[in-house]
This record gives structure tokens, sequence and C-alpha cells, in this order.
């Protein structure tokens, strides 16, 4: 066997389909993909989708990335898609569900948000983000990847999964998290799980990710700089590094799960949170 770390670790030849691609956290995921010689085909709502595709094309070549920009809440029109995909692609080797809408109408960063105030239009956004569309994308992806016979299928959740906020963090700051994203990202743990459980046989694994505080907070004029640096350390002094993630820690992680350097890995839920959850 080859121990090299760049055999161990390489995505030569595979193909990964990632969802939520324009966002915080999923642009740096496409380009690590595609830097250890992955195609990409990038899912995301956002217009700059299509220009990211540009930079990419351009970086690592053009048969190398695809984008297709769409609303992931039209669930016909996502099926639609996925069916397309799987019809156009000789295989998808790696599945990263990484989507979910993090903003005023999922309940982030807004008094409405609260457990007290939470609508149903927001319970059911996260849910939807949460669990039908990484449940919708497994079930399509998934079935092709069980008539080759292999794949890896990679869920992003949060620690927030497996421990809930501390109030005092959050304590007189316009910041919240909601009990939506919770509730969602620990179900998307068990569909994690029971697709590990169920597919195993099928050379399918299914693990996820659990990142922690990596911040992405922006002065919109709602929230003063300084409250944000006053929100900022206080989730560094929470964590046993002492800072904040920076989204290339994710790197090495992702790139773990999906290649076959973790081939006897399935069913985990993989922590990336400096310490937070120990303590």
């Amino acid at each position: 066997m080859n121990f090299q770390a760049a055999h161990l670790f390489s995505l030569q030849d595979k193909t990964a389909l990632l969802t939520g691609a324009t966002g915080y956290l999923g642009r740096t995921m496409a380009r690590a993909l595609l830097a250890n010689g992955a195609r990409v085909l990038a899912l995301g709502r956002s217009a700059r989708l299509h220009e990211l595709e540009r930079q990419w094309r351009d970086e690592f070549g053009p048969d190398r990335a695809a984008a297709f920009q769409i609303d992931m809440y039209d669930l016909p029109a996502l099926a639609k898609l996925l069916d397309s995909i799987v019809a156009s692609e000789k295989s998808v080797d790696i599945l990263i569900n990484n989507a979910h809408e993090l903003g005023a109408a999922t309940g982030f960063n807004i008094p409405g948000g609260s457990l007290e105030n939470a609508t149903m239009e927001q319970w059911q956004r996260n849910l939807t983000g949460g669990v039908f569309w990484p449940a919708l994308a497994t079930q399509k992806i998934g079935a092709a990847m069980q008539r080759h016979g292999r794949g890896s299928i990679i869920n992003i959740s949060t620690m927030y999964a497996v421990v809930a906020p501390s109030p005092a963090l959050y304590e007189g700051t316009a910041f919240i998290n909601p009990p939506g994203y919770s509730a969602s990202k620990a179900a998307l743990l068990a569909l994690t799980r029971y697709t590990a459980s169920f597919w195993g046989r099928h050379g399918i694994r299914c693990n996820a990710i659990l990142p922690g505080p990596f911040s992405n907070i922006e002065d919109t004029g709602q929230n003063s700089v300084k409250q944000n640096d006053f929100f900022l350390d206080r989730l560094k002094a929470r964590t046993c590094l002492g800072r904040i993630g920076h989204p290339d820690e994710l790197v090495g992680p992702l790139l773990f799960l999906a290649s076959d350097a973790s081939s006897y890995v399935t069913g985990h839920a993989l922590m990336v949170e400096g310490g937070w959850t120990i303590i």
C-alpha cells in the first residue's frame, strides 16, 4: 500500500457534488476539492456562483468545475436537477451536503428567532435546509452510488447538534442561534447514522463534520464592530485553543472523509470546534 499523504488523500479522477458552494465555508470546500484533483459540481442560490465558476475554471481547468444556480427551497426543481446530474455524469463519487440558510429567515440574530418567538416558517426553513435537502440529495445521488458500489457522503452539521448553545454567550448581544438550527442539525446526524447503517453494504460511507465557531461576522450596520469584537472574544474564550476557527481548518477533515484515507470510517461525527464540547 502507498502510505504517502498525496496518495491517501487524493481525489484525482473523482467527481464531487457540493451544495451551498457560495457560502463562507462552501467556497473553501470547493477550492480544497479542486486543489486535490476532484471535479466539482457546485450548487448554490447566489448569482455569485457563476463568478466563482469562472475563477475555478481559470485556475484549475475548464472541465473541472460546473455550477448549477438553484433555489433549493423549490424541492421539485431540486429533484429534477439532481436527476439530470445523475443522468449526465458517469459517476458522482462524493456528496457534500453543506447548504443551510443562515439569516433572519431562519431566525439567526433577530429577536424573533428565540425559542419563545420562533415562527413555524423559521422552523420549516431550518428543517428544510437541515433535513429535506440532504435527504433528497442523498436519495438521488446515493442511488447512483449504489449502482457503482462506492461513494462518500459528508453531511455538514454543527457542534450545536450535540451540545446546546450557552445562554450566557449571547447575553447583551444581538446574536441568536435559533432552536430550529440545532434541531435540524441533530436530525442530520441521525440521517448520517441511518445512511451509514443501511448503505454500508453497497460500499457507501456516510459521515458528518461538526464545525464549531467559524465566525463570519460582518458589520452590517445592525451591530457595531465593537459588539462583534466583544462577541468574538466570548467565542474565543470558550474554546480550548482560545481562538476562532478559520475555514482552511476544515480542509483536512473534509479531505480525510472524502478520500480513501477514511475507507473504514462510516457513521462518524467528526468535531472540528477547537475543543468547545469537551469542557
